[in-house]
């Protein structure tokens, strides 16, 4: 009878969240004045609206700040970070690994909501993106979940699923298609991930350790997100942060 109690009050619990979710979403931010906007428009107008949205901007110089402050929707919250600390080698590919990291904790210390969801400020959400994945995660009552990501290149498109690598066994897909309970908040990123020798990105180095603590992980084969080359460069991710690594360093500095 006991159990049987529980179990009606999870129920009642996973519905209730299912139709008046709260979700926290946060965007790590910084230089991305170019893109942020379309980043920030897709995450505001989804059919199921976040609760509150921290922009947490790593410092930046350009007019980041004046784009974001500009909304006059009530969710956004404009939190501005420095950069005055030492925190990881300053060369291009270090960068790529930890770049995220300090702004990233800082939104996951302010969050209030019952789940968490990450964009970074040159992604984009499908309109539906919090709504598939929400009922997906209390349908299966999964306590992080994720998706299909479009890449798209100067190549063509692609389409990364979970999988791709080999090595990674962890069932969890890009950090653009992340939707987990807030409970796991205080897990937070590794400035030091730069330092291990697998795993060594940011959101991989996370990714492994929810594995690892055993937390109830389901993925959505359905593209949520798009991400695609900033202006003036032809790729994505690692190969852009290589590519133009006088650039980045410059960008970073």
């Amino acid at each position: 009878m006991v159990l049987y109690g529980a179990q009606a009050k999870l129920d009642k619990f996973m519905v209730d969240n299912l139709h008046s979710p709260k979700v926290s979403a946060y965007i790590p931010s910084f230089n991305n004045q170019d893109t942020i906007e379309a980043s920030l428009h897709s995450l505001l107008n989804q059919t199921i609206s976040p609760a509150e949205v921290f922009v947490v901007d790593d410092g930046s110089t350009d007019h980041t700040e004046n784009i974001v402050r500009s909304s006059k929707d009530e969710r956004v919250k404009y939190i501005r970070g420095n950069r005055n600390k030492y925190r990881y080698p300053s060369k291009s590919f270090y960068h790529w690994l930890a770049g995220p990291v300090e702004a990233a904790n800082i939104a996951l210390c302010n969050v209030t909501g019952e789940w968490i969801a990450r964009i970074d400020d040159d992604d984009e959400w499908t309109e539906d993106h919090l709504q598939v994945l929400l009922d997906f995660a209390v349908k299966g009552q999964y306590e992080f979940v994720s998706s299909d990501l479009l890449m798209k290149h100067h190549d063509g498109d692609r389409v990364v699923t979970v999988g791709d690598d080999p090595k990674d066994n962890t069932g969890i897909g890009a950090t653009q298609t992340w939707l987990y309970k807030s409970c796991f908040r205080k897990m937070k990123y590794n400035i030091h991930c730069w330092r291990k020798s697998y795993f060594r990105v940011n959101d991989t180095d996370l990714q492994q350790r929810f594995f690892n603590a055993g937390v109830k992980i389901g993925y959505l084969k359905k593209v949520t997100a798009m991400i695609e080359p900033r202006d003036g460069e032809k790729f994505i991710g690692s190969k852009a942060y290589i590519q133009h690594s006088e650039k980045y360093e410059k960008f970073y500095r």
